[in-house]
């Protein structure tokens, strides 16, 4: 069963006036399948993302996640239980533990019993000796590797990246491009990278250019 399958979603925004930013955007993402959506600034690369990611509503099209619709009531739920979000500014909390932060998505879900998974996927992830530092201690590269574990350990069937490797410098660029795909391959995960980088989009299976609202393979 597929972890997602998008079909014409549309996107329109009205002030200042009408514009469309997506005109029918149409995926499908397998277990295992990683996926690069790629294109300048200002197209609707994060816009799509949200709503794939079911924090922002499409102006027309459907949604299902791991075969449920994730367009009704019911889209915080399945963004729980089903998606692991890895976002360019890390977005973890600052004055809350590596560990803490790790937990934090299965504690909002009331999902007990994940502090080891947790600790396993930081020392995956190369971060066993700062379970308990405090996230702002953390370099740019080891914040976004607690990111990554975070986004892992509710067993997400969909892992979305906007531009995981953004602030990072070359050599921590390439260990997180490493750790993402490889997690996503090992796991049989879906993954969906926003880039600006040739170099992360070509690791994955299919590259896909965000122009004039459509997606069109590379």
């Amino acid at each position: 069963m597929a972890v997602l399958v998008a079909k014409n979603l549309k996107k329109s925004f009205f002030h200042p006036s009408k514009c469309d930013i997506l005109k029918g955007v149409s995926l499908t993402v397998n277990p295992g399948e990683t996926v690069a959506i790629m294109g300048p600034s200002g197209v609707g690369k994060s816009t799509l993302l949200h709503i794939l990611g079911t924090l922002d509503q499409p102006s027309g099209g459907s949604l299902e996640i791991a075969g449920r619709d994730a367009l009704g009531d019911q889209g915080s739920l399945l963004r729980n239980q089903h998606i692991g979000f890895v976002f360019q500014n890390y977005n973890l909390l600052d004055e809350y533990s590596v560990l803490e932060n790790v937990l934090m998505p299965s504690r909002i879900g009331r999902l007990g019993g994940k502090e080891e998974e947790a600790k396993r996927l930081l020392l995956e992830v190369g971060l066993e000796s700062h379970l308990h530092h405090l996230a702002k201690q953390l370099s740019g590269g080891e914040k976004q590797r607690a990111a990554i574990a975070r986004a892992l350990c509710n067993n997400p069937d969909l892992i979305l990246a906007d531009e995981p490797s953004g602030n990072l410098d070359d050599a921590n660029s390439d260990r997180i491009h490493d750790i993402l795909i490889s997690k996503a391959k090992s796991l049989g995960k879906g993954l969906i990278i926003v880039t600006h980088n040739h170099a992360l989009a070509k690791q994955c299976d299919f590259i896909y250019n965000l122009q004039d609202g459509v997606l069109k393979p590379k």
